[in-house]
């Protein structure tokens, strides 16, 4: 009760007594309009980690991840500041809708199940809330509100501990969660109602947790890389990735395409 009471006073002092702008300290608002038009999605778009680890699905982001981008998501993250959930969570809406659930009825005409990647328990109790889950709440709100039948499905647990994913390079990440993550029993079923299930993260950077995550739902039987007949379509979608990690599209590209890294 007492957490329950904290995590309150934090959003709604938040809201009542912003110290600053979340993202660049100026003026006494929770996020500044020059800080909320970098998370407003219009450069949403395609991401391919550089190298690409094999078993990534298709990701898209909303924008890239440096200066206010990484200060709004720390913020919400690490200090509890729950008030950017809902703008985080337009951000992510924006990048579920660059990849394909977009407008009434959502992809190939059925729901769009959003697949939070899972915190581990002591990271959930240190930070008082799971920002992934929390981020996809607000996104799966925006895409209704926006006619996308769209819902939270936290389908994915830890089965064992992992390190911290901090500090570690590409090859150490993978190792760390090579088998961590396996679905939940029943969790098959998202597949009868959902035509596109999309894992879902704050953040990607070497790649390895969505990688993780697409494996444990696929031994389980959910999704297919880019929708195979009579499967849902398994990608991904991220609020902030590295700004050289957007595919380039256009005259002069060298990555145009969008396939998965198999």
């Amino acid at each position: 009760m007492r957490e329950w009471w904290r995590v309150l006073a934090g959003e709604l002092g938040g809201l009542v007594l912003p110290a600053g702008c979340a993202g660049c300290g100026a003026g006494r608002s929770v996020l500044c309009g020059a800080c909320r038009s970098a998370l407003s999605g219009a450069g949403a778009g395609p991401v391919r980690p550089s190298p690409c680890p094999a078993g990534l699905p298709v990701v898209h982001a909303a924008t890239a991840y440096r200066e206010a981008v990484r200060a709004v998501v720390l913020a919400h993250k690490e200090r509890g500041a729950l008030p950017l959930a809902a703008v985080l969570g337009a951000a992510l809406a924006a990048a579920v809708r660059a990849g394909g659930a977009g407008g009434a009825g959502g992809a190939g005409g059925g729901g769009v199940a959003l697949v939070p990647v899972p915190s581990a328990r002591h990271r959930v109790r240190a930070r008082g809330h799971d920002p992934a889950r929390r981020i996809a709440l607000a996104a799966s709100a925006r895409l209704r509100r926006e006619g996308v039948p769209a819902r939270v499905t936290p389908v994915l647990r830890l089965r064992r501990a992992v390190a911290d994913q901090a500090g570690l390079g590409a090859v150490q990440r993978r190792e760390n969660l090579a088998g961590a993550l396996e679905a939940r029993p029943g969790a098959g079923r998202v597949t009868g109602w959902a035509a596109r299930i999309v894992i879902v993260d704050d953040l990607v950077t070497t790649g390895s947790t969505l990688v993780e995550a697409a494996r444990a739902l696929r031994a389980a039987g959910i999704g297919a890389p880019g929708g195979a007949a009579g499967a849902a379509a398994l990608v991904a979608a991220v609020v902030a990735a590295p700004a050289d990690s957007f595919v380039r599209r256009g005259p002069g590209a060298t990555r145009t395409d969008q396939k998965t890294c198999e």
